[in-house]
C-alpha cells in the first residue's frame, strides 16, 4: 500500500511535469510563429535608430509643363543625445553656429530622447552653416537631407499655388487642396546601437523615400505673366486699394491666368500679412458688381423674348421713378429714344430697369441662380465666397429694379466670369477648375485628368448668339470703345460700382471693371478685370479697366497666334479717337492704280519696277486712316 502510494505520487507529479513542459512549448510556439513580427518590432525599436531623409513634393507645372512650383535640397541638423560625449562643448560650439543661446542648445543636446531634431534654427539651413557643422565631426551630430519648397516666380500666381510650411506641409491654394496628393513618403537611414546608444558595427539600411504625385493646372504661365505685369502696371500708375484679374477658357471652365494684388512671395511667406495671404480676390472677394451684371440680364431678357434689340424702343430721359425712388442714368439728361441694343451698348440703367420689370421679380431671380450667383461655383480653390442675393420674398419694386443693373446684390468674380462664358459659350453653364491633371514622378504616367464637366443649359444658343452681337456692339459703338482690338472681334461689358460702407454708398469711391472676350463669333477667352478705388483718373470701367483687357487679349492674340477676323464689326469713332478704315489689297496693281487706291494713306516703296508684288500691313484689314503703307514693287 505504502509503493503504491509513492508510485501514485510520482505519477502525478511526472504528469504535472509534462503538462506544464507542454504549455512551455506551446507557448514558445506561439511566440515564434504567431507573435514573432510584433516581438522584433519592439525588439528593434530597442536598438535601432532612423536619420529621417525627407519626401519631395510633387511638382506643380502650368498647361504646358512649366515648373512653377518645385524643390530644392537643404538639410537639417538632427541630434543623437546619447552619442555626444562632450555635451558642453558641442552645445557651445552648435550655438555659435546656428546664433543660439547655450542654454537653448544644451537643452537639446542633454534630452532624454533617441533622436532630436533642432527646430527650427536647425531645419534648411545654408550651405555655409551646414558646411560649418560637418567640419566639427563630432559624434551625434548629423546633417540629413531635407526638401524645401521652391516657387521659380517668386510673387507670380502666389494665391493660387499657394504656400507650405516648415514640414512641407500645404498651408493654402494648390499646396493645400491638394496636399495629399502632392505630398510623399519620406525615408530613413536606418541605423543599429546599443542601450546607452553607441553605434553597432550593423550594417545600415536605406529606405528612399517617394516623392508626391506631380500636378500640370490649366494656367498658361505666359497669359499669367501678361496679366501680373498689368496689375504691377496698374498698381504703380492708379495706387488702388485692390485689383484683380481673371482669364478663363468658356467652353470649358479652365482657368487660363488669375491673380490680385496685393500679393505675396511664397518663398518667404513670412513677411506677409495673413490677410493678404489668405484672400484670393476673384473667388474670395465679394461685391456690387455694377453694370458687368446687366449681360444676365440682357441674356434673361432675350431668352424669354421680353424685349427685341432692334424694333422695340425705350426714351431715357435721364431717369426712372420706381415706387417712388428716382434711379439715374449716368448720362445727364439721358440717352433719348434709343432701341434696346443701344441701351445695352450705352449702359443705360433706366432701360435695364425696365428690362427687369418685363421680365418680373421670380423671373428674373431664377435666372440670377441658374447663372451662379448665390453659391460657390466649386473651383478646386480654398477660400471661394458665396455672395449674397436678395430674398426673393421679400423683394419689391425697388429692389428687382437695381438688381437688373447689377445693384444690392454680391457677387465674386469667379461667379461673373462663370456666368459670362455660359452667355457667350452657347449657354452651357460649366463648373471651373483649375487642375488639369495629375502625374506619377517617376514615369510621368497619368494617374488623374480631370476633364470639364457637362455643364448645364441656361440659356438657348440663339440667346447666347443674339447676346454675343448685343456686347460685340458695346465694344464696337458702346461704352466698352476702349477694348477694341483692331482686326478682331471683341465683345464685352462695362461696370462702374459704387462701393458700401456701413449701409451707405461711398462718394468717389468706385469698384471699376469691365468684362470681354474674343473672338466674339466663337469665344475661346473671357477676361474679367477689376480696380477697386484707383486715384488720379476719371472712375469708369471703360476708362479704367477696359484698356487692361484690351491689353490682355492683345497678349492672348500674340501667345495663341489668333488669326485676324474680316468680319470685324466696324468701330464707331469720335473726333478724339485716331480713324481706322479697312485697308484696300493692292497686291497686282500698277503702281499707279495703287497710288490712286491709297490716296489716303502714306506710301513706302521698295524694289524696282511697276507692279505691286506685296504690302504691308495686308489688306482687306483695318488700319490707321492716313498711317504708312509699305508695298514692294517688281516688273
Amino acid at each position: 500500500m505504502f509503493f503504491n502510494n509513492i508510485h501514485l505520487r510520482i505519477r502525478i507529479v511526472l504528469l504535472g511535469v509534462c503538462c506544464l513542459l507542454l504549455l512551455i512549448i506551446g507557448k514558445v510556439f506561439y511566440i515564434q510563429i504567431f507573435k514573432y513580427d510584433k516581438l522584433n518590432t519592439l525588439a528593434n525599436s530597442l536598438w535601432s535608430r532612423e536619420l529621417p531623409i525627407t519626401a519631395d513634393r510633387g511638382e506643380i507645372r502650368d498647361r504646358n509643363g512649366k515648373v512653377l512650383a518645385t524643390n530644392i535640397t537643404t538639410t537639417s541638423l538632427v541630434l543623437i543625445p546619447n552619442q555626444i560625449k562632450n555635451k558642453e562643448e558641442v552645445a557651445q560650439d552648435l550655438a555659435n553656429i546656428l546664433n543660439v543661446s547655450y542654454e537653448e542648445m544644451y537643452r537639446h543636446v542633454s534630452k532624454k530622447t533617441s533622436i532630436e531634431r533642432v527646430h527650427p534654427e536647425g531645419r534648411q539651413l545654408s550651405y555655409e552653416i551646414a558646411e560649418k557643422i560637418n567640419n566639427l565631426n563630432y559624434d551625434g551630430v548629423y546633417l540629413v537631407k531635407e526638401s524645401k519648397r521652391y516657387y521659380p516666380y517668386d510673387n507670380v500666381l502666389s494665391h493660387v499655388l499657394g504656400y507650405v510650411g516648415i514640414d512641407n506641409q500645404g498651408l493654402s491654394g494648390i499646396e493645400l487642396m491638394y496636399d495629399d496628393y502632392l505630398t510623399g513618403v519620406n525615408g530613413a537611414i536606418k541605423y543599429f546601437s546599443d542601450g546607452k546608444g553607441n553605434r553597432l558595427s550593423l550594417s545600415e539600411i536605406y529606405e528612399e523615400p517617394q516623392n508626391g504625385i506631380n500636378i500640370d493646372l490649366t494656367i498658361d504661365i505666359d497669359l499669367q505673366l501678361s496679366i501680373e505685369n498689368e496689375l504691377d502696371n496698374i498698381m504703380a500708375k492708379y495706387e488702388p486699394e485692390q485689383a484683380l484679374i481673371l482669364a478663363m477658357e468658356p467652353n470649358t471652365g479652365e482657368i487660363l491666368a488669375m491673380a490680385s494684388r496685393p500679393n505675396f512671395n511664397p518663398n518667404n511667406y513670412q513677411t506677409a500679412s495673413v490677410e493678404v495671404i489668405n484672400r484670393n480676390l476673384p473667388i474670395w472677394m465679394t461685391y456690387e458688381p455694377g453694370s458687368t451684371f446687366k449681360i444676365i440680364t440682357l441674356a434673361a431678357s432675350l431668352e424669354e423674348k421680353t424685349i427685341n434689340l432692334f424694333e422695340d424702343s425705350y426714351y431715357d430721359g435721364g431717369s426712372i421713378n420706381v415706387d417712388g425712388a428716382r434711379i439715374k442714368c449716368w448720362k445727364a439728361g439721358g440717352h433719348g429714344a434709343e432701341s434696346f441694343l443701344q441701351v445695352v451698348e450705352n449702359s443705360c440703367n433706366p432701360g435695364f430697369v425696365v428690362m427687369g420689370q418685363k421680365l418680373g421679380t421670380e423671373k428674373l431671380m431664377s435666372y440670377i441662380k441658374n447663372f451662379g450667383f448665390g453659391s460657390k461655383t466649386g473651383i478646386d480653390l480654398n477660400g471661394e465666397a458665396n455672395g449674397i442675393l436678395f430674398n426673393v420674398d421679400k423683394m419689391g419694386p425697388v429692389e428687382l429694379a437695381t438688381t437688373s443693373f447689377g445693384q444690392g446684390i454680391s457677387v465674386t468674380p469667379i461667379q461673373q466670369v462663370r456666368a459670362v462664358s455660359a452667355v457667350v459659350n452657347g449657354g452651357i453653364l460649366h463648373t471651373p477648375y483649375i487642375v488639369s491633371k495629375m502625374t506619377e514622378p517617376e514615369t510621368n504616367s497619368i494617374i488623374k485628368l480631370m476633364t470639364p464637366d457637362e455643364g448645364k443649359r441656361v440659356i438657348s444658343e440663339e440667346t447666347s448668339k443674339m447676346a454675343r452681337f448685343a456686347l460685340e456692339s458695346v465694344v464696337a459703338n458702346g461704352t466698352g470703345k476702349n477694348a477694341y482690338v483692331e482686326n478682331y472681334r471683341v465683345g464685352g461689358k462695362t461696370g462702374t460700382a459704387q462701393k458700401v460702407k456701413n449701409g451707405a454708398y461711398m462718394v468717389g469711391n468706385y469698384i471699376l471693371s469691365f468684362i470681354g472676350f474674343m473672338p466674339a463669333d466663337n469665344p475661346s477667352i473671357v477676361v474679367y478685370a477689376a480696380v477697386d478705388n484707383p486715384k488720379g483718373i476719371t472712375q469708369y470701367g471703360g476708362t479704367v479697366s477696359a484698356p487692361i483687357v484690351k491689353r490682355i487679349l492683345s497678349s492672348y492674340i500674340d501667345i495663341y497666334n489668333i488669326p485676324k477676323s474680316k468680319e470685324v464689326t466696324p468701330r464707331e469713332y469720335t473726333w478724339l479717337d485716331k480713324k481706322y478704315v479697312l485697308l484696300p489689297d493692292v497686291v497686282g496693281m500698277s503702281l499707279e492704280e495703287a497710288k490712286k487706291t491709297l490716296k489716303d494713306f502714306k506710301l513706302n516703296f521698295s524694289g524696282n519696277g511697276n507692279t505691286v508684288i506685296y504690302q504691308s500691313p495686308e489688306g482687306n484689314y483695318y488700319a490707321e486712316e492716313g498711317g504708312n503703307v509699305s508695298l514692294m514693287l517688281s516688273n
